[in-house]
């Protein structure tokens, strides 16, 4: 597996990528990962959106609480065709747990717990914690990445702004 090195730290110490790097556009790679029924989920389940996937290390993390509670805000004034996804290695049953405590219904979580297929194929798993490093990726409605964002301080925010920005383009 691919190793990528000076692109992240956690809390100012430099950690290493696992994956493969992708580009903006290029072909959205295909990932299998699970919703909180344990249902598999692949990139043709959302087919013909426009997806917004943010990753991150831990939802019972107070940074990733954060980032997904303002993701479920923005999503609300979203329309039909755009869908928010975060994924983390968390499992279905903590996010399910999570999502009910934080009142998140415009989010859709999803765990890569299984086979870190999603971290694999956007290159975002951190080697030395197994966590996903924190990341914003927008794939189309016709599977081309537009828009990545690696963050590379884990324990920061991502750029709000520049997401929704990136977002409006499409619309």
């Amino acid at each position: 597996m691919n190793e990528r090195n000076g692109i992240i730290t956690f809390k100012g110490n430099p950690f290493t990528l696992l994956g493969a790097e992708i580009k903006v556009g290029a072909k959205a790679p295909d990932f299998t990962v699970v919703d909180n029924s344990l249902t598999p989920v692949t990139l043709a389940t959302y087919s013909g959106k426009i997806k917004v996937i943010s990753a991150v290390p831990s939802l019972d993390t107070p940074v990733c609480d954060t980032e997904t509670r303002r993701f479920n805000q923005a999503a609300a004034g979203l329309p039909e065709n755009v869908v928010v996804l975060t994924v983390s290695l968390d499992l279905p049953f903590a996010q399910k747990r999570w999502c009910g405590a934080a009142g998140i219904d415009r989010v859709t979580t999803l765990s890569d717990y299984q086979e870190r297929s999603f971290a694999s194929a956007y290159g975002i798993l951190i080697k030395e914690l197994k966590l996903l490093a924190r990341a914003v990726f927008i794939i189309d409605a016709d599977d081309t990445v537009r828009y990545i964002q690696i963050v590379p301080e884990v324990t920061s925010e991502p750029d709000y702004a520049a997401v929704t920005g990136a977002v409006k383009s499409l619309l």
